[in-house]
């Protein structure tokens, strides 16, 4: 558009010297010959294509003719068009000298940008206006306002909640030694209802599936417990941690069993399935993918309930 526009003016300065020599007949033969081309071009395209300089070309050129005028004209374009099209080229002009003449508070030099944030990530326990304090030691004037707003920006939490360990900072921190637990239910072709008991290292995402019965009772909940265990000995794990839900399969000899290794069982909160969130999307997986589709035909090696020998996925 900016070579367009000098572009524009340079050749419509040249067709004015052309037209001084004419005669008022021979322009008025010319004006009514470009006229009924225009009115040709006109029935065989709906809508022209215009460039910007193109309706800044022609806002610029028409601003001095009168409405009444402008509306008799045979243009491409209807006269309301053109004095939007000059509205626009006023508002954009102004806008343009307004954004030059802004006035306010200026901005916060980088430097003392890059000081605060530094402060705050150094010294967590340290809320704003401490850090305002900080920078007055040094002789930096700033507001508490403006470091409030400064650390807002950047989504650096308050003071108080920023050493605060999140759910999720602490299962990447020890996945090494998280294990999540879960039953889910599996359908046989006869109908039958299957509890499925899985485990899953968070470290690996190694699964290992205990087991499948229709009575999950706590006896069989309790060595189902013990089978865990003997397979984190037998693979040198060392868990510390393990999650599970509130579900009344898990009874107090399950949690038991995990103590006695020295292993911490974590519960989640009441419907919130996030806590669990890998354990969960395993058993969404099984159930879209029909992963477990095994249970249904109940192959050798499985007893008269149902329940498989240990699997490790």
């Amino acid at each position: 558009m900016l070579l367009q526009l000098p572009y524009l003016a340079v050749s419509s300065v040249f067709a004015v010297i052309r037209l001084l020599p004419m005669s008022a007949v021979n322009k008025d033969i010319e004006i009514l010959t470009l006229r009924h081309q225009l009115a040709v071009l006109q029935r065989q395209i709906d809508r022209p294509r215009i460039t910007q300089a193109d309706r800044a070309f022609l806002a610029a050129l028409l601003q001095r003719l009168p409405r009444p005028t402008l509306r008799q004209l045979h243009l491409i374009v209807s006269p309301d068009t053109v004095l939007r099209w000059h509205r626009d080229l006023m508002r954009r002009r102004h806008a343009d000298a307004s954004r030059l003449k802004r006035s306010g508070r200026p901005p916060t030099r980088r430097s003392i940008r890059a000081l605060v944030l530094r402060l705050a990530r150094e010294s967590s326990s340290w809320e704003y206006r401490r850090i305002h304090g900080e920078l007055a030691l040094l002789g930096i004037k700033v507001a508490p306002s403006t470091v409030w707003e400064i650390l807002r920006a950047h989504r650096i939490e308050p003071a108080p909640e920023r050493d605060r360990l999140t759910w999720a900072v602490f299962l990447r921190g020890q996945a090494h030694a998280i294990l999540a637990c879960d039953f889910f239910t599996a359908t046989t072709l006869n109908g039958a209802t299957l509890y499925v008991f899985a485990v899953i290292e968070h470290t690996s995402r190694r699964i290992r599936v205990l087991g499948a019965t229709a009575h999950p009772t706590a006896d069989w909940v309790t060595e189902a417990a013990r089978n865990v265990v003997m397979d984190l000995q037998d693979a040198g794990a060392t868990v510390r941690h393990l999650i599970r839900d509130r579900d009344s399969n898990f009874t107090r000899t399950f949690d038991a069993v995990f103590e006695a290794e020295g292993i911490e069982v974590v519960t989640t909160g009441i419907r919130m399935p996030r806590m669990n969130s890998i354990m969960e999307r395993w058993v969404q997986v099984c159930r879209r993918e029909e992963q477990c589709s095994g249970l249904v035909d109940r192959p050798s090696g499985w007893d008269a309930e149902g329940v498989p020998s240990r699997l490790i996925l």
